[in-house]
């Protein structure tokens, strides 16, 4: 699998990348550019006022993504992406070709309007793009696909909105923003050429012009898979909260931090870049793989730094002179920090709830799905700006405030995700304690079925195995424990959320346990059991039972053996005595997870799993 900077080396994800990069930049230079220069337009240059413009543009530029998204979507299912994509940004030329003209005359109204097509060809963009990843990116690449993706998207909308401050600040702003938007655009032609083909998902999809039934249509396709409807929901909600605050950044600077324009540019510079560090940070700690436990921790993370935000606020303006005076004041270091940390945590957030929609979503309506995350992506970007005009305007609340009451909304939808992946939640925070408990090294892991139902064997010599491998899977296990574990004071919550299935020794309960393993393998989960019984005493591999060849008898399936090495001697393990109860010796030791080739149910019994996970373990694996 290919590092996530190893991905910019490669044609099929590098030149997608500077495609859509180029085009966020262009429409941030475009419409910033556009936006200073109403605002200092001489008086009589506008026929309606400064203030007016600039609302409308902000909703002409949203309006296409309700009226074209679904119509994009089927397109993008319909057709091959990389010549849809290639007929979009020649578009792009031509829009920003007039654009070039009417920035020379100072046709304000014509600008306006060309926002609107600037807005309809990125509505058409939306679909396609994202729908092309999981075609030419492996499953295990949706992560670092995505988080470059989001990195290049925030970075290029921080460079555009400096160099549109930068043009419009220039004497011959007009003339440089002609030329800036016409050969951006070309650049992104340029890239979008160097885009291997990816074929189209739903050749026979029939196409007509329908709006209001091609909405409703892309809508309910969006819902069919909760998973999915879930994922755009969060997608939503992000750009919800980015919106309300970059929104409030320019007030918020000038009234409660006492900076400048160049304050402004500072603050979004750090959110951005928190963002783009965020994005990286949930590639990496995911392992490069699709972690759905990182969403909450990213939530709550927006949570806790939008509140610490609110209390960061200085009880009056800082008064500098400069921007060097702004940005070297102790007193706002702490408001610095918050909204970086916003950024990252929301850059956790994001990427893979992307990655999780267009994992699960149909080939054939992959499309329509990601057309109808925009569509949704702008009602709450619209519902952000009420709520902000009702919060700020109506009930007259302070700027800080409102990011308060922002950060309590955001708790409740994070403890609802948590309530929602409540195992991957866990199973991500002991991924991360075990990481700082133990160097870990896990080999040939590829063994373990994407799907299915398999049975998972290993060696048991430490009260942590089964955090170990519950972390280092890629997928959900439930375990088989000794009922007298599973009733710990303190764990039985984790116990029952990881949805471990308690055994004793008694016949019935036996039973019940062995139904409700043939259940969760029928069903296509996989289980694991420690064949052994019990802890080692001596770091050695006893005897398997033979419960494993019951369960084989009663549901066949793969079993894969695994083997736990070096763990002999830790603090949870049986060495010099009872585990736990001794004084720990050794601090981030060594260990490794193996899998080895899975045995198939004709072949499998007691006696052959334990050889195969005696030879994994090794001599020297204790």
């Amino acid at each position: 699998m290919a590092k996530t900077h190893e991905l910019l080396k490669q044609r099929r994800f590098l030149p997608y990348f500077l495609t859509q990069a180029l085009g966020a930049f262009n429409d941030n230079v475009y419409k910033n550019t556009l936006l200073i220069l109403v605002a200092f337009a001489a008086p009589g240059t506008l026929s309606i006022s400064s203030n007016l413009f600039i609302n409308m543009a902000a909703g002409v530029f949203i309006l296409p993504f309700f009226l074209f998204s679904a119509m994009a979507g089927e397109l993008a299912d319909k057709y091959e992406k990389s010549s849809l994509i290639r007929k979009v940004k020649l578009a792009e030329i031509v829009i920003m070709s007039l654009a070039a003209v009417a920035f020379v005359t100072e046709s304000y109204t014509v600008l306006l309007l060309l926002l609107f097509l600037m807005g309809t060809q990125s509505a058409f963009f939306g679909p396609v793009k994202y729908a092309l990843l999981p075609q030419q990116l492996k499953t295990n690449e949706l992560v670092p696909g995505n988080a470059l993706v989001e990195t290049g998207t925030f970075l290029a909308i921080l460079l555009g909105t400096l160099v549109a401050g930068i043009i419009a600040n220039h004497e011959g702003a007009s003339e440089i923003a002609a030329i800036s938007v016409v050969v951006l655009a070309v650049l992104g032609y340029l890239a979008s050429r160097g885009i291997p083909e990816a074929p189209a998902g739903n050749p026979g999809l029939k196409f007509r012009i329908r709006p209001l039934k091609q909405m409703k249509t892309t809508l309910d396709i969006a819902r069919k898979d909760l998973i999915i409807f879930q994922a755009i929901m969060g997608i939503s909600w992000f750009w919800f909260l980015g919106a309300s605050y970059l929104t409030q950044f320019p007030n918020f600077t000038k009234l409660h931090l006492g900076g400048n324009e160049a304050a402004v540019s500072f603050l979004l510079a750090l959110f951005s870049v928190g963002i783009a560090l965020g994005s990286l940070l949930c590639d990496r700690l995911s392992g490069h793989k699709i972690e759905p436990g990182i969403v909450p921790l990213g939530s709550f993370g927006i949570t806790v730094f939008g509140l610490d935000l609110m209390f960061s606020v200085p009880a009056s303006p800082i008064i500098v002179e400069s921007f060097g005076q702004f940005v070297s004041q102790p007193a706002l270091w702490r408001s610095f920090f918050d909204l970086t940390m916003l950024g990252v945590s929301g850059g956790l957030f994001i990427v893979p709830l992307y990655a999780i929609m267009q994992q699960r979503a149909d080939e054939k309506e992959r499309s329509q799905v990601i057309a109808a995350n925009n569509i949704y992506n702008a009602l709450f970007m619209v519902g952000s700006a009420i709520m902000g005009m009702v919060l700020l305007g109506v009930a007259e609340l302070s700027i800080p405030q409102f990011f308060g009451i922002l950060s309590a909304l955001n708790l409740l939808v994070a403890i609802y995700i948590f309530r929602q992946i409540p195992l991957f939640t866990l199973r991500f925070l002991i991924w991360i304690l075990c990481r700082v408990m133990y160097r870990i090294k896990c080999r040939d892991l590829h063994h373990i079925p994407e799907k299915g139902g398999a049975l998972l064997v290993c060696n048991h010599v430490s009260f942590v195995d089964a955090l170990l491998l519950l972390g280092a899977s890629r997928r959900p296990i439930r375990f088989v424990m000794d009922e007298s574990y599973y009733h710990i004071r303190g764990l039985r919550y984790f116990f029952h959320v990881a949805r471990v299935i308690p055994i004793n020794t008694t016949g019935g309960a036996i039973r019940k346990a062995l139904e409700s393993v043939r259940l969760e393998l029928e069903l296509g989960q996989l289980v694991c059991i420690f064949p052994e019984g019990t802890l080692s005493p001596d770091g050695e591999i006893g005897p398997f039972m033979r419960g494993m060849d019951v369960i084989l008898r009663r549901t066949p399936v793969p079993v894969v053996p695994m083997a736990l090495r070096g763990l002999w001697g830790s603090f949870f393990s049986r060495e010099r005595g009872r585990a736990i109860t001794k004084i720990p010796k050794r601090f981030w030791s060594r260990i490794e997870i193996v899998a080895g080739e899975p045995v198939q149910p004709k072949d499998a019994s007691s006696a052959v799993l334990r050889e195969r996970v005696i030879a994994l373990r090794g001599e020297e694996g204790r």
